[in-house]
Formats: C-alpha cells, structure tokens, sequence
C-alpha cells in the first residue's frame, strides 16, 4: 500500500490499463481463501469464479455481466444465483458495491472490515479504493452534530483517472 497522506490509504490504487490482472486475481483468491479457512464459511466454485470475474478488471462490474462472464465459461447461471453468491462475497469484505454504478469492485483489504471511499472514473469505470480516516472522522462528526448515528459509509467520488485526463488533453 502506498501511504498518500498522513492517515489515508491507498487500499486499490489505479491500475495502469496494461497490467498483470492474474496476479490481483490470484492474490485476492488468496485472501478469500484464508477468510473463508478462518471463519469456516464455503467458499464454492461458484463464489470463487464470481470473485474472479469481479477483479478481472479494476473496474466495476454490474451483475449481469457478471452472469454473461459466467455463461461464457459454460456455466449455467441465473440473475438468482449471481445474487446469492455477491450477497456472500459483500457480506464477508470480499468485495464492495458501488451504489452509483450499480455495480461491483473487489476489495483491496479483506482482512478487516471498513468502509472507505472511491474514485470512480466516469470514462473507463476504473475504481481506487481509499482509507481515510480523517474523511469518515468528518462524516461521523458531522453526523453526530445532527444526532445521526452512523452504522456504515461508503462514499463515492466521480471524475476522472489520470489516464483518461491525460487522453482528454490530448483530444484538445
């Protein structure tokens, strides 16, 4: 993780568009992994390819394509049973849903629970994740002063990544 500034994370950064996406595959399978061993839940291989799909890219990804990625590797899925296993995957910290997309992003630290902030391209759909606590410090104080008791935040923050920038530039 890159540190970005004093008390903030850089969970999910943004991933350059040509990158080795099997090693994040691989590395968030891992961590799914070690979860499910840990809190005994099943991890099955329906789980599994759904989280798979979900980090192919660092984009978002909305459920239907989510069940046409899974038709396309010859597996017999309805809207039902990608639910079922999202449901699963945002239950245990293993991905996020980003509520302005309607849509999925797998979850750069899954060994402990937060809620965290998003960078969301509006060009590419890329998303970074970050941690920062001075911003939910901020929400939670601000909450507070109106006698909202906060049980969850997520916020989401759109515009675009630096390569999408760049290449706007460059269409000047």
């Amino acid at each position: 993780m890159k540190r970005l500034y004093e008390n903030t994370d850089v969970i999910k950064p943004f991933q350059p568009k040509v990158h080795n996406h099997l090693e994040c595959i691989s590395e968030a399978i891992t961590a799914a992994d070690l979860l499910c061993e840990k809190e005994g839940l099943t991890f099955t291989p329906l789980r599994r390819k759904v989280l798979e799909l979900v980090w192919s890219s660092h984009g978002s990804i909305t459920a239907y394509e989510l069940l046409e990625g899974l038709r396309e590797t010859g597996r017999k899925a309805a809207p039902p049973t990608v639910y079922r296993a999202l449901e699963f995957l945002l239950e245990n910290g293993l991905i996020h849903r980003i509520e302005s997309l309607n849509a999925y992003v797998g979850c750069g630290d899954p060994k402990r629970r937060h809620g965290g902030q998003f960078l969301i391209c509006q060009n590419c759909k890329t998303v970074a994740e970050l941690d920062d606590n001075a911003i939910a410090r901020a929400v939670i104080s601000r909450a507070d002063s109106m006698g909202f008791t906060v049980h969850q935040q997520t916020v989401e923050v759109i515009g675009k990544c630096a390569e999408c920038a760049a290449g706007s530039e460059k269409a000047l």
